[in-house]
């Protein structure tokens, strides 16, 4: 080390002219000129050595003639040449180019340089056959107040191409986090990174530690600007996102919307016991003014004190008939009748019937063979009109389609790691898998993957990576390394040679080896750099050209302490094309074989490696594979399904009869009946172009069968339970039975279609098509009931009629059928046990609400099970978790299952995002580049700085770093103090762009001049000009520019949809039941209710059992609307319809006849396919059609088999009490009638008038009861809607003790 002998002075320098290349530095990245050493006075510069120095280094200018320096101009150019390097970051903010100048600026030229710089360290080199004493090592003497402040005006400095600090790039391996000036400026002063010619020791010294400076010397203490300063030239001030000083004062955004409260409590709580006590008020004053009225009524009436009529001859007024009495005794009539006549008709000709529909079937059906199956998520998904779609379209069309990601996970657990003693970075720990062995089967991989090839018939030649990678910086013809491949490896430039290079290395007196570790630490920290500061030398860059930023290659890591990494990650990016284009089929045969390598490295025994992969197709051929795998289950589910329907349908009356009497045809027929529909739909839809979907095929079919399956049973059990009357043909009596159940039916299919096809007005894709699909399939079904199953039914009856068996239909057995109709199991249970016990005044206690007696009015009801479910469900239903994690659509044994988990555990950034601008901003103005850009000079609420702001606020914003706008990089790449936009001033091209790579020599000329304040905006022309340049100019170290991303979100308003969806499916079921009940809404509105209560206890119980709210639930949920609508609707018209004296008589009614048939139609028909689908591979078939509908079937079954009942005998159908004459064996009672339609009361009031006129004596009711069913006297069948039926029940009991029979007519 050489010390400078000279004494420091004023107008001294130490140093001056260049003496040629240093010989100490190898592999510098620029020429390492050094200067000579030379003690004498500083030198007036004039002329273009003046102009010269006032371009570089304007700080020192004192005018001309009066400014003086310590350097030539050969020095200013070379100075300018390497200022150039780091101003091509630092220009964005002028007051920090010029700071960052200033400081070489001292350390070169100041004519005080004798003051500031001690030579430690020089060389002799020849120069111009001379010998002369180089420079190669000094110490710079700087004031901490000049190196703090310039540091501060550029450590908040933004590069636009990567997002990140500049001052990132300029620290060495302390990076952007733990930079100070002192490692700033060491890092300026280091020769082994490539850019610094010579060694340059910075002291700064405070003023606390002024003593210590060497006698003479002087710490420069010049003035820094802040980087919120215009420059002495009239440079303006840096922009916000460079300069924190610089941003305008923003309000602080508000807080984030806490919990919903009321008060101090929890809001949803709050609406939960609002509900729940308005429906205890309303329970209870319904109670008490029927009470009262009831009173009143018995009053003007006269009743005794048992409740007897003491008026036996009261009558119904004609007067009295209501218009709504009327009206729904129409529209039963009217019903009834046309379904009578109708099943008649298809009953008469039933195999004309059946090959008409099989020819209409068959016509749409052959619609299938031009069906689009979508498989896209964003297709189904995504509404077309949302923003999300639109501007993902807009992406695609402009930009083309977002680039397709292969990657692998890869770790090796077990592995033990070590500690590392650099002599740069002292001691580092590593962890077992961030070992070379580990890294060169790393590398193996990948160039395994790399070099895959296969012959592709769409290109007619062999395809390989480079035909479908994506290369940003050489997009129009790539060669396999300008493909962009993120791992461990580009750190080392997927060199073998690179990883096994090692070098002696001496800092501060201490000699070591260096090798791989070195290198690689060095580029965690500081992944920009062209060239590491160890002895190696080596890039930190890629092999395509772009950095490696750390989390791209590696993760488990913890505090960005990356050698302690447990994961490395490998990542192949490719183009992606839209699929009509032939290299989409192209792209995804290199996936394919992409799997194939990396399925059979996984398998191989020698592997060191535990990992997991996917491809870009990977999610669509899970999808696909796990649905073809799953198409077993399904079937097995319909097989279930009909082998029960068979089996209950089916009429036991002795072992030798079983084959006479079992259904298998008639159950196989339903089974078709719900397939036809199905196909019909989908053949329908097909021909008009309505793409299909998956979920359609597992859901509709499903759904179809719910629904069929009830009208099934209610038709056939009726059928079963009735009495063919005297001279009545078979087919007369199929009509007949037809004419009472098929209003009901046609309540149920026509609102659930009703409500699907108003589904169908939802945006989003799958709900629409599935909505649309499912109600025509509904109706279909009805359709084809009410035509090829009466049919079907006709035929079977003539079989059984015959005791012919089924199947085996030409065998026959001896045995009659028995004379008295089947009533099953289940029809006497629920009559004789089930509904007694619910209805039984102790049971609606528990499950709704009662007061005892009179005494009891005054306490306050008591809500039970049912109500307090409900307002349990509501408060669920505001924690219900909403999304759809992508791992569920995956089957239980996928590898995608294994990739997410590693996803989530190891990688450690989110995903990119593209702001995209569509209208609204010229760019080629100067006020549209204002509006969009950052930097000096663009407005401080511009499109990237109010993006930069909402980075201030990344836990609302979810933005980690600003937002890179190529308007930023376009200007950064035209300002004339870079060398990135030249024109050439010689040769050939002479007037054209001169690419960074030229020599200087030959272009001479800036594309755009000087500004003036700094501001650097290109005319029109220029920018028309310029732009495609830049766009085809390939970035480098010296012009760096940015590369594109892209986003997408989903289900953006999922909760939106879904309330709208199911509010419209809500609406068809109260309209269709009014109108079909005659305009009952006491009816349409417990109906309602009972549905909407189905719906929310669903959504609390999803929240329980972690069903998360998303697209494929809602499509469930739309679906429990019209399952609940089986459940209850039919109910609900067998209780509206029915002429027993009581409310709770008309419940037991409605429970026992209407309510078994839901039972073994519905649940259990549902019950036994849903479980099957516990064992279905696809985790989305397990949780959103396994659990969600078998949630939906119990919700139901308990709601319209318990609640239902309960509810309507407190609140059903009340008109107006009119007095009904009963008959018993022991006295005639006149008993309140709530609630029975007196249009019907006044036709039979009518008919016992003519009956007695006829047979002058007193004609009793022939009355129907819940034990036994008698053949119904002909008259009836004159007076009575056609579709009523007859049930006598023997003597009992009523609450009072009398005994009674009831009387009941069904319409």
């Amino acid at each position: 080390m050489v010390f400078s002998g000279a004494q420091p002075a004023p107008d001294f320098c130490v140093m001056y002219e260049e003496c040629g290349k240093n010989p100490t530095v190898e592999g510098s990245l620029i020429p390492a000129i050094v200067p000579c050493k030379d003690y004498s006075q500083a030198r007036g510069v004039v002329g273009k050595h003046y102009q010269l120095l006032k371009q570089v280094c304007p700080m020192l200018d004192r005018g001309e003639g009066q400014t003086k320096a310590c350097c030539s101009q050969s020095q200013l150019l070379s100075l300018k040449s390497s200022l150039m390097l780091s101003q091509a970051v630092l220009l964005r903010c002028p007051s920090c180019a010029y700071n960052f100048a200033h400081i070489h600026c001292i350390t070169t030229c100041s004519p005080e340089q004798s003051q500031v710089i001690n030579i430690t360290r020089t060389t002799m080199v020849n120069v111009s056959n001379t010998e002369k004493e180089a420079v190669v090592g000094y110490q710079a003497y700087i004031s901490t107040s000049f190196s703090d402040a310039s540091f501060k005006s550029c450590r908040n400095v933004r590069i636009p191409a990567t997002g990140g600090y500049a001052i990132a790039t300029m620290c060495g391996r302390y990076g952007a986090t733990l930079c100070t000036a002192q490692r700033w400026l060491d890092f300026q002063g280091d020769s082994s990174n490539g850019l610094a010619p010579l060694d340059i020791d910075f002291r700064l010294i405070s003023p606390e530690q002024a003593a210590g400076v060497p006698p003479g010397m002087i710490p420069y203490a010049g003035l820094a600007l802040g980087c919120n300063e215009t420059t002495p030239d009239g440079d303006k001030e840096c922009s916000c996102q460079d300069c924190v000083e610089s941003c305008p004062v923003v309000p602080p955004l508000d807080p984030p919307p806490g919990p919903f409260m009321i008060g101090d409590m929890d809001g949803a709580v709050v609406i939960c016991l609002i509900v729940l006590s308005l429906l205890s008020l309303l329970y209870l004053g319904f109670l008490v003014a029927e009470f009262i009225h009831k009173r009143f009524k018995d009053k003007v009436t006269g009743m005794d004190k048992n409740a007897n009529e003491l008026d036996h001859n009261q009558k119904v007024n004609p007067k009295d008939v209501t218009w709504t009495d009327r009206a729904s005794l129409v529209t039963q009539d009217f019903l009834g009748s046309l379904f009578q006549t109708w099943g008649r008709v298809m009953a008469t000709h039933p195999l004309k019937v059946i090959a008409v529909c099989l020819l209409v079937v068959v016509a749409l059906a052959t619609g299938l063979m031009n069906i689009e199956l979508t498989t896209d998520p964003v297709q189904l998904w995504s509404a077309p009109n949302s923003r999300a779609r639109r501007e993902k379209e807009f992406h695609d069309v402009h930009f083309s389609p977002f680039y397709r990601t292969n990657q692998l996970i890869l770790t090796a657990p077990g592995r033990h790691g070590h500690v590392y003693d650099s002599l740069l970075f002292g001691k580092t720990n590593f962890s077992g898998l961030i070992s070379k062995d580990l890294i060169m089967q790393l590398l193996e991989l990948q160039q395994r993957i790399q070099a895959i090839e296969f012959w592709s018939d769409e290109l007619n030649n062999t395809a390989t990576l480079k035909d479908v990678c994506y290369a940003p910086l050489n997009p129009k013809n790539p060669s396999l390394t300008d493909c962009a491949v993120n791992g461990l490896t580009q750190y080392f430039q997927n060199s073998v040679d690179n990883l096994n290079a090692k070098a002696n290395m001496t800092e501060l007196g201490v000699t070591k080896e260096v090798d791989w570790r070195d290198h690689f630490i060095y580029c965690v920290n500081s992944p920009l750099s062209f060239k590491d500061i160890t002895a190696l030398g080596l890039s930190c860059m890629a092999d395509y050209g772009g950095p490696v930023f750390p989390f791209l290659a590696v993760g488990g890591y913890e505090n960005e302490d990356f050698t302690t990494a447990e994961a490395f990650i490998l990542t192949f990016s490719l183009n992606n094309y839209p699929r009509t284009n032939p290299k989409f089929k192209v792209v995804e045969q290199w996936e394919s074989r992409f799997l194939q390598i990396v399925q059979q490295y996984q398998n191989d025994p020698t592997t060191n490696f535990t990992f997991a992969y996917m491809a870009e197709r990977s999610l669509e051929d899970e999808i696909n594979r796990t649905t073809m795998e799953d198409i077993p289950i399904f079937m097995i589910s319909y097989g279930v399904i009909f082998i029960y329907i068979a089996v209950a349908l089916g009429e036991y009356s002795s072992f030798k009869r079983i084959l006479v009497d079992s259904k298998i045809l008639v159950g196989l027929g339903g089974i078709l009946v719900v397939g036809c529909s199905v196909l019909a739909s989908m053949g329908f839809y097909a021909w008009i172009g309505l793409p299909s979907s998956l979920v359609i095929l597992q859901v509709v079919p499903f759904l179809v069968l719910a629904v069929g399956a009830d009208n099934i049973f209610i038709f056939v059990l009726e059928y079963q339970r009735d009495v063919r009357q005297p001279g009545e043909q078979r087919e007369e009596q199929i009509g007949r039975v037809l004419g009472r159940v098929a209003p009901s039916m046609l309540l149920c299919s026509l609102s659930e279609s009703v409500c699907f096809f108003l589904g169908a007005l939802s945006t989003m894709p799958a709900v629409k098509s599935f909505a649309l699909y499912a109600a025509l399939a509904v109706l279909m079904d009805f359709v084809l009931q009410m035509t090829a199953f009466v049919a079907l039914l006709s035929l079977d009856a003539r079989r059984q009629d015959a005791n012919r068996c089924e199947v085996l239909c030409c065998c026959s057995v001896k045995i009659p059928r028995p004379s008295a109709p089947s009533q099953g199991f289940l029809l006497p249970f629920m009559r004789k046990y089930y509904a007694p016990v619910l209805l039984h005044p102790v049971s609606r206690i528990a499950v709704v609400c009662h007061t005892n007696s009179f005494s009891n009015l005054c306490c306050c009801p008591q809500i039970f099970l049912f109500s307090c479910v409900f307002c349990i469900s509501i408060f669920l239903m505001f924690h219900v978790k909403v999304g759809l994690d992508q791992e569920l659509a995956m089957p239980t044994d996928s590898y995608m299952l294994k990739y997410f988990e590693y996803l989530y555990k190891y990688f450690e950034v989110g995903v990119p995002t593209y702001f995209i601008t569509t209208r609204g901003f010229n760019f080629s103005s100067v006020m549209g580049m204002n509006a969009v850009c950052s930097s000096v000079g663009c407005d401080q609420f511009s499109l990237t700085q109010k993006i930069q702001y909402a980075t201030e606020y990344p836990e609302r914003s979810y933005m980690a770093i600003p937002a890179s706008s190529w308007v930023d990089d376009f200007i950064d790449w035209l300002n004339p103090r870079s060398k990135c936009c030249r024109i050439y001033t010689s040769g050939p091209n002479k007037g054209k762009f001169c690419p960074a790579t030229e020599s200087a020599l030959k272009c001479l000329k800036p594309c755009m001049p000087f500004p003036n304040d700094g501001v650097l905006r290109p005319s029109v022309e220029e920018f028309n000009r310029f732009l495609p340049n830049f766009l085809n100019n390939r970035p480098d170290l010296q012009c760096p520019k940015g590369v594109t991303y892209v986003y997408y979100e989903q289900y953006v308003n999922i909760v939106y949809e879904g309330l709208v969806n199911i509010s419209l499916c809500l609406l068809p079921t109260f309209v269709v039941c009014c109108i079909l009940l005659g305009l009952d809404l006491r009816s349409g509105l417990l109906n309602l209710f009972t549905i909407v209560m189905i719906t929310v206890d669903t959504v609390g119980v999803m929240t329980l059992w972690g069903i998360d709210y998303n697209a494929v639930s809602l499509i469930n949920l739309v679906t429990a609307v019209g399952i609940s609508v089986e459940f209850v609707s039919h109910m609900t018209r067998c209780f509206a319809l029915s002429i027993l004296p009581t409310k709770v008589q008309r419940a037991k009614e409605a429970t026992a006849n209407m309510g078994s048939a839901v039972f073994a139609g519905v649940a259990m028909t549902n019950l036994p396919g849903i479980i099957v689908l516990a064992f279905a591979k696809a985790q989305l078939i397990q949780i959103f059609f396994f659990r969600l509908n078998l949630v939906i079937t119990l919700l139901g079954m308990a709601h319209g088999l318990i609640f239902l009942p309960v509810l309507l005998s407190f609140f059903g159908t009340t008109h107006t009490h009119t007095h009904v004459q009963y008959h018993s064996s022991k006295e005639n009672l006149h008993k309140d009638s709530p609630g029975v339609n007196k249009a019907v009361l006044l036709r039979l009031q009518s008919k016992k008038a003519v009956e007695t006129k006829q047979n002058s004596s007193k004609v009793s009711y022939d009355n129907f009861a819940f034990e036994s069913i008698r053949d119904p006297p002909s008259t009836e069948s004159s007076v009575l809607p056609p579709n009523h039926s007859d049930l006598t029940a023997p003597d009992k009991q009523d609450e009072d003790g009398v005994t009674k029979t009831i009387s009941s007519t069904h319409i």
